[in-house]
């Protein structure tokens, strides 16, 4: 992914203190900037991502209270929620809205990498940034991309969540074609191939 100007504007905690669903919406074409160990900063634009809204939405971890592994949910909109899916993906998330309310989106497809596993493998996410405030001091944050028209952004169902009865059926993921934030922005999204679209 090519390093845009460093002086983009990074999204605050008040771009996440609002509905998981709004956020998710509105984090398409923004990009997801990570720190190497090296200091360098890459960032990837992000296409795909899923909004959980809370206690009532059953395909949400928080719809059955706090446990050790949501209690990030809960916490301050902004931190990341990072989680193990099936022991072997990492899985990560933005939390949202009120702090006591476990809302959060979970980013799907960012740069050239399509399915939430693919992304946290591909930068060098894992447990660690769990409960971090998504900022620059802890080395993974967004910055404001361009603003994607509601004709390019399809809305669908969720994937994974069949279990949650009506709520697998609610069109809380969002997808936007790289290629479109392209034609908006001036700049490619990724380097090489298109992303591959995956379930995981």
């Amino acid at each position: 992914m090519r390093d845009m100007s460093r002086s983009a504007y990074t999204l605050g905690q008040e771009f996440f203190a609002r509905p998981a669903d709004r956020v998710a919406r509105e984090l398409l074409g923004s990009r997801l900037a990570v720190r190497g160990a090296d200091g360098s900063v890459t960032r990837h634009v992000v296409f795909e991502t899923e909004a959980y809204l809370g206690a009532h939405d059953l395909a949400c971890h928080g719809s059955r209270g706090m446990t050790r592994r949501n209690a990030t949910m809960f916490g301050p909109a902004g931190n990341w929620y990072v989680y193990l899916c099936y022991g072997m993906h990492w899985m990560l998330n933005v939390v949202t809205g009120a702090e006591g309310v476990p809302a959060a989106v979970l980013i799907r497809g960012a740069g050239g990498f399509g399915g939430p596993g693919r992304v946290t493998k591909g930068l060098g996410i894992d447990r660690r940034f769990d409960g971090r405030q998504a900022a620059r001091r802890g080395g993974l944050w967004f910055e404001a991309g361009p603003a994607v028209p509601a004709r390019f952004v399809e809305r669908t169902p969720r994937i994974g969540v069949g279990y949650a009865g009506a709520w697998a059926d609610k069109p809380l993921r969002f997808v936007v074609d790289p290629g479109r934030i392209d034609t908006i922005s001036g700049t490619p999204t990724a380097v090489g191939s298109r992303p591959r679209r995956t379930r995981r």
